[in-house]
């Protein structure tokens, strides 16, 4: 497979591409850990925003973001665990990554 300069493709992209055995065994992972009881999948996505932003990743966020409206997560819902972090881990982490979770509502794009 050739490789291309990584022009509009998401970082996640670029990892499968550059290493598929590694990005094979992390998906396995993800897999599994969807599968883990006691949360509906909405609300596991609402989690994995609420850490993104806490980790100050806004590419994270509108990925999550995109999951999350997939899974029914209203705006409300999803701006919501973008600002949970105001007191947590402060203004910059909200603002850096609230008009990440905006894009990703406005999102087309579909992301398993």
């Amino acid at each position: 497979m050739e490789k291309n300069s990584g022009e509009n493709k998401n970082p996640f992209q670029i990892f499968q591409e550059e290493f598929p055995d590694l990005a094979g065994s992390f998906n396995e992972l993800v897999d599994a850990q969807r599968s883990l009881p006691g949360m509906d999948p909405k609300t596991k996505q609402l989690v994995n925003i609420a850490i993104q932003t806490a980790n100050r990743n806004p590419i994270g966020v509108k990925m999550h973001s995109i999951m999350a409206k997939s899974q029914g997560a209203s705006r409300e819902e999803i701006l919501g665990a973008v600002v949970m972090n105001l007191h947590l881990s402060g203004l910059s982490s909200v603002l850096d990554c609230l008009p990440a979770a905006i894009e990703g509502l406005e999102s087309t794009e579909i992301v398993k």
